[in-house]
């Protein structure tokens, strides 16, 4: 059961406190508040319950969103982010609590059942509200009426041609602003996989999954040898090696596979007499993640190569992936793929996927959502080299868009104006680049630490939200930190 709670926003000097006081007005996480739709997000959220009044009362969105934020912009665990609510009355009135209280508003577990239940389609959507609500204020004017201004003109108008329909205003449209592009990967938390690793941990998880199946015959029949001893020791015996040569390695994953297959074979045999009913759900996926990782591998080690169609890194997240991003660091990342655009300092979320794919085909896409989002197509998108293919520029082309980047053909007549626009559009696009820098220091685009895929997700959407969020703040801050500018520099002429 659901019970809508936003209807009314609580003010900071309604916000109890027992210990005297009252919560100041321009506090970030007051100002935070007020930013957020929260009733409009409670309409989507609560469709996820069933309409009963029969059943326990369930957690209000401000309290679930509002923990989300606070642990994203924190970069705690769900036990240190309860923490911090506990011990902070701002983050209490952030939730929507009418008082400060002592006790826990929920308890740390349901944090997993907070990002599973808001998804990361909910979350975009706030982000877009957020992001978009500042550009659509300034762009907002009072209408201009013609017919309320001019008394004359209006009646006559009615009294000629009273059957003649009202013809709508031909707005012509122009292009505006510019869209940053580019794409990065948010690496998921795993150690760094390889073959004999990845091996030896399945092997372990079906050494464990055949005690379990054995058990209810143990004292009847003997147990099948797995030389669980043998297989743990030539795994270290190469693990252990600094340098591991080739034909060494390849040797040891020989051993690995052998002692894999044979744990598969006594599961099939134990489960053709017990079953698999035994198994907790967890070690039941585990299984089957692994028979799927022992094919890959068996067919690698077969045909000699190091690469496979939608290769398992991750016995524990078997979604991930192996992302090739050619950077000097890390050539290989493990994880999701972002796409993101940035306009006006805000960033949207364009693609994501856990599958490598070309950044390049979704240019035309976010161009179309650009034009969606403030009604006009962008004057210039900024993008790397990747993104200028054949039909992106023939797309900019026909609706008028400036495509960064060195004109195709000859040269021209005016080089160093086109140098001028290319180092322009270079040092305009460290934005998107910094927006990456600025989510992996500060909000843990660096490292994603859910397990789950669809939890995964809702983090990076998070981090985003939380992102553009102080985007807002600055943006309020910025008259009262010129006001402060101005009223040093107006001391400092005072001085003698």
């Amino acid at each position: 059961m659901y019970q809508r709670t936003e209807s009314q926003m609580i003010m900071p000097g309604d916000f109890f406190l027992p210990f005297g006081g009252k919560l100041a007005e321009d506090n970030r996480w007051v100002l935070l508040a007020q930013m957020i739709p929260w009733w409009k997000i409670e309409e989507k959220y609560a469709k996820n319950f069933k309409k009963s009044l029969k059943g326990q009362k369930a957690v209000s969105i401000r309290v679930a969103l509002g923990a989300l934020i606070i642990q994203e912009r924190l970069g705690t665990d769900d036990r240190e982010t309860l923490r911090q609510i506990l011990e902070n009355p701002y983050l209490q009135y952030f939730l929507g609590l009418p008082e400060y209280q002592y006790r826990r508003p929920f308890h740390h577990s349901l944090m997993t059942h907070f990002r599973k239940r808001l998804g990361g389609e909910i979350i975009d959507e706030v982000n877009e509200w957020i992001a978009l609500e500042e550009s659509r204020n300034n762009s907002e004017s009072p209408d201009q009426s013609d017919d309320d201004d001019d008394p004359s003109g209006g009646a006559a108008a009615h009294t000629s041609d009273e059957s003649a329909e009202p013809q709508p205003r031909q707005i012509e449209l122009t292009n505006e602003g510019e869209l940053l592009l580019d794409a990065i990967c948010a690496p998921a938390d795993i150690a760094y996989p390889t073959d004999l690793s990845l091996l030896n941990q399945a092997r372990e998880k079906l050494e464990q999954i055949i005690d379990i199946l054995h058990e209810p015959e143990r004292g009847k029949t003997r147990k099948p040898r797995i030389y669980r001893e043998r297989a743990r020791k030539a795994y270290l015996a190469v693990a252990k090696q600094r340098r591991v040569k080739p034909r060494t390695m390849r040797k040891a994953i020989r051993k690995q596979l052998r002692f894999v297959s044979r744990d598969l074979r006594i599961i099939a045999e134990l489960a053709s007499t017990g079953g698999l009913t035994r198994l907790p759900r967890r070690m039941y996926k585990e299984l089957l993640v692994i028979q799927e990782l022992v094919r890959q591998q068996q067919a690698m080690y077969d045909k000699r190569t190091h690469s496979v169609p939608d290769r398992i890194v991750s016995i524990a997240q078997p979604h991930v992936r192996p992302i090739v991003r050619g950077k000097a660091r890390a050539n290989v990342e493990f994880g999701a793929k972002l796409a993101i655009s940035v306009v006006n300092g805000y960033a949207f979320r364009e693609h994501l996927s856990w599958d490598n794919y070309n950044e390049g085909q979704t240019l035309q896409a976010a161009v179309e959502r650009y034009r969606a989002r403030f009604g006009t197509y962008p004057k210039a998108v900024l993008a790397d080299q990747i993104y200028r293919t054949r039909d992106n520029l023939r797309f900019c082309k026909e609706k008028g868009i400036r495509l960064s980047g060195p004109q195709l053909g000859r040269p021209s007549a005016d080089q160093q104006e086109q140098k001028k626009i290319a180092k322009a559009d270079t040092t305009a696009r460290n934005a998107v680049e910094g927006k990456f820098g600025e989510g992996k220091r500060s909000y843990g685009l660096g490292r994603i630490r859910a397990h789950l895929q669809t939890t995964s997700e809702t983090i990076i959407g998070l981090q985003l939200l939380v992102m553009n969020l102080e985007k807002r703040l600055r943006v309020l801050f910025l008259p009262v930190l010129q006001w402060l500018l101005s009223r040093l520099a107006v001391r400092l002429l005072l001085l003698p």
